[in-house]
């Protein structure tokens, strides 16, 4: 039960379907829905489990991956503030495991709502309904994304594309100085690679001009050379 005036308020202005749906959907969601907080690093769910409750972020990132055979990680999605997990959504709609990883990036913050009700509410609210649909039809098409990286374009060119990302949306911690603090590791997780191919194409990057590589941290130095490739 969500009792807290001031929480309540925050779960209204993150989720318009709560705002959008009236007393008829807010009054049993906050009567059913407890808030969690989970620290970094924390494993939501692994690859075969199954899934009783579904999050919805209130603030912090969770990260869902995939883990292959030969130990080599690739991130399908983020969940981050209004956002919620549709593959938990799914697995407790269909009752089959979870078919990946979703681990805490940073310290999350979110309302969690049992399968029942998750269940329920579809049936009785098109405004939960219309919420969970979107987030399925929004993360599909992320997933597709990686898909087509994955298959279709070269390394080289997938690591450029991460690397201005994160240096734009600064996910990572990029400073107003243009410094990007990630490891060799941790880029070679999300693309899928290994870290010595990730080194060497940074070094590439490096000997173009185009940044220059420390211990933990890249600095961006001509972005246009990234965006060339």
């Amino acid at each position: 039960m969500i009792q807290d005036i001031s929480q309540q308020r925050r779960l209204i202005e993150r989720f318009a379907f709560l705002s959008d749906g009236g007393t008829a959907l807010r009054e049993p969601f906050f009567a059913q829905a407890k808030v969690a907080t989970l620290p970094v690093d924390h494993i939501i769910c692994r690859d075969g489990g199954q899934c009783s409750q579904l999050a919805l972020v209130l603030a912090g990132t969770a990260r869902i991956y995939k883990l292959g055979e030969n130990g080599r990680e690739i991130t399908l999605y983020r969940v981050e503030a209004g956002q919620s997990c549709v593959v938990t959504a799914s697995c407790i709609l269909s009752q089959r495991p979870f078919p990946a990883f979703a681990v805490c990036e940073t310290e999350v913050e979110a309302a969690v709502v049992s399968q029942a009700d998750v269940q329920r509410w579809l049936t009785s609210s098109s405004h939960w309904r219309d919420f969970i649909f979107a987030q399925v039809a929004e993360r599909i098409g992320e997933v597709f994304s990686v898909l087509d990286a994955v298959l279709f374009q070269p390394l080289d060119q997938r690591l450029a594309a991460l690397l201005l990302h994160r240096f734009g949306r600064s996910r990572l911690g990029a400073s107003p100085g243009g410094i990007l603090y990630v490891t060799h590791q941790e880029l070679a997780v999300e693309l899928g690679s290994s870290r010595e191919v990730v080194t060497r194409m940074l070094r590439e990057f490096e000997r173009a001009g185009a940044l220059l590589t420390g211990r933990g941290q890249i600095e961006l130095l001509d972005p246009s050379i990234l965006e060339a490739r």
